[in-house]
């Protein structure tokens, strides 16, 4: 195989619609874009959303709620993720290996939803007040 004798495969390449190229061809004339009108001449669109002057839609609403930038880096784990991950010790490294928490996460809270039974050592993992409680009845213990 050469470089100059490689070819697309069969069918793979379609020649483009020729269009204004007379009555036969189907798209003479106006080549498909209608009579008159700013989409008729050559170079005339508008930008998107544009409504001929109109007020567009999105600025006629009103403007709503906010997504802080910092959400991507928080996690949450439930204490019946605690549970079923069954590991004595328990860091950031070890969630994010065994799939709990995002690879982006850098901080990363456990919540009091489901049981816990057995001891574990959480370390630099917060907490909240129900899940302290909950890990620390448990035999565990929060560094």
């Amino acid at each position: 195989m050469q470089l100059n004798s490689i070819k697309p495969a069969e069918g793979a390449k379609r020649a483009r619609r020729r269009v204004g190229r007379g009555i036969g061809s189907g798209f003479g004339k106006t080549a498909g874009r209608g009579h008159k009108g700013q989409k008729s001449r050559a170079g005339g669109y508008h930008k998107v959303g544009f409504e001929g002057g109109q007020m567009p839609l999105q600025r006629r609403l009103p403007k709503r709620g906010f997504k802080s930038a910092s959400l991507k880096f928080n996690a949450e784990i439930t204490l019946a993720d605690l549970e079923r991950l069954g590991a004595a010790e328990v860091d950031m490294l070890a969630l994010k290996q065994a799939g709990l928490v995002r690879e982006l996460a850098k901080v990363v809270k456990v919540i009091k939803t489901g049981e816990l039974t057995k001891a574990v050592k959480l370390t630099g993992i917060g907490a909240t007040a129900g899940a302290k409680a909950a890990i620390e009845a448990a035999g565990g213990s929060l560094a």
